[in-house]
């Protein structure tokens, strides 16, 4: 059985871990070692993730037997409209495929009808598998982005989204 808990400011280190582990192969073959470390760092410091904890965003954990083996993110009423916003997820690769990223999503799902949202929405590089996880599970592509994260690196992104 998979357990959920909200994370807390004491799970920043087991955030930065997970992400540490899991970027790198989900990544590794679309981003350079330049940009993976810039964005790594953009993105998990111990002050961004201190800031996002103490901000809008969510952070859920996923545990079996004790180990925690995902997280996800998201936030409620993004940019003042009825929508869910799913900021990150990622799961540890040797979790993938066992039902943890859709207990992860179906915590998202059940937060975003409480708050009475239409929409989950999330953005995906384009080149990442997970696109087809996000398509079986009812995710469509809405519209293209390419973000400007600074450094000179782009995010070459698809915006999906979740009509609930």
């Amino acid at each position: 059985m998979i357990r959920i808990l909200q994370a807390t400011i004491t799970d920043i280190p087991l955030i930065q871990e997970i992400a540490h582990k899991t970027w790198p192969i989900t990544y590794g073959s679309i981003l350079s070692d330049e940009q993976l470390e810039y964005m790594l760092d953009l993105m998990y410091s111990n002050e961004s993730l201190l800031q996002q904890l103490k901000t809008k965003p969510l952070f859920f954990l996923a545990y079996k037997n004790d180990i925690c083996l995902g997280f996800i993110s998201c936030e409620n009423n993004y940019q003042n409209k009825k929508v869910t916003r799913l900021h990150k997820i990622y799961i540890l690769p040797e979790a993938q495929g066992k039902g943890v990223g859709n207990a992860l999503i179906e915590k998202v799902v059940g937060f975003a009808k409480e708050n009475q949202s239409e929409v989950i929405s999330l953005n995906v590089n384009k080149f990442n598998k997970a696109v087809s996880f996000y398509k079986k599970i009812g995710f469509e592509v809405v519209e293209e982005e390419d973000l400007d994260i600074g450094n000179g690196y782009l995010m070459e992104d698809y915006k999906m989204e979740l009509k609930l």
